[in-house]
């Protein structure tokens, strides 16, 4: 009868190309995969988000948020709808259950949003707007720009105009946030007890400002040879020229915008503030599109940071508040050591039992070739380089040696009965075939349930279990093709039956061995009662322990990283809120440990602030 391994095993040369083949292909998948710390898990998310300006977090959680929610919580497949209302605008987050496709979600919304249209305030500037939200897009990496000579407002600009779209064409980024001031404006405080004397009304005010800033064409002069149009473009920039605006006249009395309100030259949101090491400061959060390396991406931005201080002032200074991928590359560095150091033991394991180099190297030949296809494997599923795949690859070592241990056994079984070594391999890769296909197959039926896991659980595990069954499979075909070809061709007769010191030295420490396992058996043996006592409080002990054993999705790890958000009464001034937090940080920045640190109120809350402190690796 013929077997699966026979075709192989009479083509030794086809069968090294291939082999040769997987290798490369598993080499060049490995240098495309992408790069993160856990397994890129997309969830359906949509943000919904709506403002109305001057309305106090009450009045927009009643009028705006109340009546989004009741429409949008009538889509079906929503899990779960967090809405937060502060001041001036609503954010409302719709998660869906995961496979939902999230276009038609994002139909469904548009429709609940139009359907809420008649609840809500006529008043809004503009209609509640969404867009699909990155589940994952936390800042990877996170630059400050401070200056000791510029304002907050002017380093905004330059960063808003310059640095941040540059950045955003880097590929791999997916958002550049720039944050902690805002473009520079003219603000304008009216004087009610003013306004009031004159007889003014505040539209007064406002068309009167408006007039002032016409810009459009007024016609055109057509001639013979040429024509011109005329446009009327006199936009104010500074406050200086928005304080002699005309606001009314009479009787050669002239009553300016100056006499009526307090106009300063300041930014469009007032209410935002960052700093860096106690320095105002201007932020940007990077975060990466889902499917990128992040190791890369961050690279081509630090790589781009040189070029970025040639088109803006020198006086502006470029500093790294937050660089995610250094416990990314320690983690993934002591992984990828990990799984050498697997490999190394686990072939030492195997020339330890076998004590030849021939059979160990028919051995060892399968953890490269598999995990070379199990890379190929990764990289056609859409999967990364992370904690958990490298981890599945370093227990994977421990799988793919099995089947090819078992096929060199037989083959040594038939040569012992005296066979040659090509018809050994013929009849032993036909006699054990059916058995390495069966183990190979109980090993990816133990990890079938985690494939099918739901949940957020479900999505991260997914990875781990699919990463270990393209190991198991593809060292199932290797153990098939490649090792029967090794052991016919290159493995001459039996077991020299002179022996080596190593063989010696081997032999004595694995009789050693099995000598203790029969006295501690003999006495485990005649004492059954007691045995199944014991074995009895071990289930109720490791019960026990799993039960108080503290329960989570990753354990705890030292990222040098600390976030953290503080929130005050929202009646809170801003002023208050700033000096609330410069306090906050000097507190955090008194630790010895901490080596920089970041702060931001206010953006979309005047209540809420955030923190990131990087400490020392010490």
């Amino acid at each position: 009868m013929a077997s699966l391994s026979e075709p192989f095993i009479r083509r030794p040369v086809g069968t090294t190309l291939l082999a040769i083949g997987l290798l490369l292909l598993g080499m060049v998948a490995y240098h495309f995969l992408p790069v993160a710390s856990v397994p890129n898990v997309d969830f359906p998310m949509i943000r919904v988000s709506a403002s109305r300006p001057g309305a106090d977090p009450s009045v927009m959680a009643a009028t705006v948020a109340a009546p989004l929610e009741r429409r949008l919580g009538e889509i079906s497949g929503i899990e779960q709808i967090t809405s937060t209302s502060s001041l001036g605008s609503t954010s409302i987050q719709l998660q869906f259950a995961i496979g939902r496709d999230i276009d038609r979600a994002a139909r469904d919304v548009q429709a609940a949003i139009n359907a809420s249209l008649a609840d809500l305030p006529t008043d809004l500037p503009t209609l509640p707007r969404f867009r699909k939200a990155n589940s994952a897009a936390a800042p990877v990496f996170i630059l400050a720009l401070t200056s000791k000579t510029i304002s907050p407002s002017a380093i905004y600009d330059v960063a808003d105009t310059v640095i941040a779209q540059r950045i955003s064409q880097v590929p791999g980024v997916g958002e550049v946030i720039v944050s902690g001031a805002d473009q520079p404006a003219v603000r304008i405080e009216l004087n009610p007890v003013a306004l009031s004397n004159a007889g003014i009304a505040t539209d007064d005010v406002r068309t009167a400002i408006v007039n002032a800033n016409p810009l459009g064409p007024v016609g055109i002069f057509n001639g013979g040879r040429q024509s011109e149009t005329l446009s009327i473009n006199p936009q104010m920039r500074s406050a200086a020229q928005f304080r002699e605006i005309l606001i009314k006249s009479s009787n050669g009395s002239f009553l300016r915008l100056s006499d009526v309100a307090t106009v300063r030259d300041a930014t469009r949101n007032s209410r935002s503030i960052a700093w860096f090491n106690k320095q105002p400061a201007v932020l940007l959060l990077i975060t990466k599109q889902g499917d990128a390396n992040v190791i890369d991406t961050v690279d081509r931005v630090k790589a781009l940071l040189p070029e970025l201080k040639q088109w803006i002032p020198a006086a502006i200074e470029i500093s790294t508040l937050t660089d995610r991928t250094g416990t990314i590359r320690a983690s993934v560095e002591d992984m990828e050591w990990t799984l050498g150091a697997t490999v190394l033991l686990v072939m030492f394991v195997v020339f330890v039992f076998l004590r030849r180099l021939t059979p160990t190297v028919a051995a060892g030949v399968s953890v490269p070739l598999a995990l070379a296809g199990t890379c190929a494997g990764m990289w056609l599923a859409g999967f990364s380089i992370d904690n958990l795949s490298l981890m599945a690859l370093a227990i994977s070592v421990g799988f793919v040696v099995d089947d090819a241990i078992v096929m060199i056994e037989n083959m040594y079984r038939n040569l012992e009965r005296g066979m040659a070594p090509y018809q050994a391999a013929l009849d032993g890769a036909r006699q054990i075939g059916f058995t390495v296909l069966s183990i190979s197959l109980s090993l990816v039926a133990a990890f079938t349930p985690l494939i099918f896991m739901d949940g957020i659980v479900g999505r991260l595990v997914r990875e781990f279990s699919l990463t270990l069954t393209f190991a198991i499979m593809v060292s199932t075909i290797v153990s098939l093709t490649v090792t029967p070809m090794i052991c016919a061709h290159y493995i001459k007769g039996a077991v020299s039956h002179n022996e080596t010191w190593f063989d010696r030295v081997a032999e004595r420490t694995l009789g050693a061995i099995v000598g203790f396992y029969e006295r501690t058996l003999r006495v485990v043996l005649g004492f059954p009662f007691l045995t199944m006592i014991v074995f009895l409080a071990t289930i109720g002990l490791t019960v026990t322990l799993y039960v108080k054993t503290p329960k989570g999705y990753f354990p705890s790890d030292d990222s040098g990283l600390i976030i953290g958000s503080t929130r005050a009464s929202p009646d809170i001034s801003f002023q208050s809120m700033r000096d609330l937090q410069q306090r906050v940080a000097d507190i955090v920045m008194a630790d010895s440990a901490v080596e920089g640190i970041g702060s931001i109120v206010g953006g979309t809350s005047g209540s809420e602030a955030r923190t990131a402190a990087r400490c020392s690796s010490a």
